[in-house]
C-alpha cells in the first residue's frame, strides 16, 4: 500500500495564510510566479501544502506581500516550527489518510470523540489493539509485520496524552463498547482497567452513554479535532469519521452539527464519577 506523509497543520496554517496575503495584494498566482521568477506550480504547491515552504520562500514571499515587523516575524516562526517533522514521517508505508489524521490530532487543542463500535483508539490498550487491528485481516490481508507496525502507531499516537500541553479529551463511549468481547476475557479486564486510569487524567473527561437510557441522537462513531491559534493564525475545525475507510471534512457547517451532537451525547451520558463506577463493575463482569 502506498503511503504519504500528510502535511501538519502548521504546514496547512502557514499555506492558508500565505494564500491569503497574496490575495489581499490582488495577485493572481501567475503574478507571484512572475514576479519571483518561479512556476505556477511552485506557488500552487506552497498554497495548497503540497510541498514544505521553504525559509527563503516564504521570505521572498512576504517581501513581495510587504510583511513586515511582528507579523513578519510570526510567519517566520511559523514557518520554522511548520519544517518540523511529524514522528508519524518514519513509517514509510503509512496510508496517506492516515498519516494526515495523525498529523491533524497530534495539534488539536481539543478532541471531542463518540465512539459505538470499540475503545477508541487513544485509550486502547496494545493486547486490544492487536486483536483489532488482526481483525481487519477479513477485509485486506495484512502480513505479521504490518500488523506490528499498525498497533505500534496507534500505542505511539497515545503520547499526547502525557505531554505537557496535552489536549482536552472528551469521550463519550456507548456502554455496549463495555460488554463487546475483543480478545479474551485477560484482554477486556486489562483494557477496562487501563480506560479507567486514563477517565482519571485532568485533561480528559471520559463518560459512558447507558444503552438503557433514550438515545435522542443516533449517529455513527466520530471524531471532531479542535484547534488553537498559532501565531494569530486560525485553522478550522475538522470532524473524522472512521470505520472501513475514512474521511475528513472541514465544512463548518457539519463540524458545528457535529459538535452539537457531542453535547447532546455528553448530556445524557453519565458523570465521570458514574462512568468510572460502571466500568469497574463491566470489569468484574468478565
Amino acid at each position: 500500500m502506498s503511503g504519504s506523509r500528510g502535511p501538519s497543520v502548521r504546514q496547512r496554517r502557514l499555506a492558508a495564510e500565505l494564500r491569503r496575503l497574496r490575495e489581499s495584494r490582488r495577485l493572481t498566482g501567475d503574478d507571484v510566479a512572475d514576479r519571483l521568477a518561479w512556476s505556477t506550480a511552485k506557488v500552487s504547491r506552497i498554497e495548497n501544502a503540497r510541498t514544505g515552504a521553504k525559509i527563503p520562500d516564504v521570505q521572498r514571499l512576504l517581501d513581495l506581500y510587504d510583511v513586515r515587523g511582528d507579523r513578519r516575524d510570526d510567519l517566520l516562526a511559523l514557518a520554522r516550527d511548520a519544517g518540523e517533522r511529524g514522528w508519524w514521517e518514519d513509517y514509510r508505508d503509512l496510508p496517506r489518510p492516515l498519516a494526515d489524521f495523525i498529523a491533524l490530532e497530534s495539534e488539536a487543542g481539543t478532541i471531542r470523540q463518540w465512539e459505538s463500535g470499540c475503545v477508541p483508539g487513544l485509550v486502547q490498550t496494545e493486547a486490544y489493539a492487536r486483536r483489532l487491528t488482526e481483525g481487519f485481516n477479513e477485509l485486506s490481508t495484512m502480513p505479521p509485520g504490518e500488523i506490528a507496525r499498525r498497533v505500534e502507531i496507534r500505542i505511539k499516537r497515545q503520547d499526547l496524552l502525557h505531554w505537557t500541553k496535552p489536549p482536552r479529551l472528551l469521550l463519550v463511549i456507548d456502554e455496549a463498547v463495555l460488554r463487546r468481547r475483543v480478545g479474551d476475557a485477560d484482554v477486556m479486564r486489562e483494557q477496562l482497567d487501563h480506560m479507567a486510569r486514563i477517565g482519571d487524567l485532568p485533561h480528559v473527561t471520559l463518560q459512558i452513554l447507558p444503552l438503557d437510557v433514550p438515545h435522542s441522537v443516533v449517529v455513527e462513531s466520530f471524531t471532531l479535532l479542535e484547534f488553537p491559534p498559532a501565531y494569530d493564525v486560525t485553522f478550522p475545525d475538522i470532524v473524522h469519521t472512521e470505520s472501513i475507510t475514512i474521511s475528513h471534512s472541514a465544512d463548518e457547517r457539519f463540524t458545528h452539527m457535529y459538535r452539537l451532537a457531542h453535547n447532546s451525547l455528553a448530556s445524557q451520558a453519565l458523570t465521570p464519577a458514574e462512568t468510572r463506577q460502571r466500568i469497574i463493575e463491566a470489569r468484574d463482569l468478565w
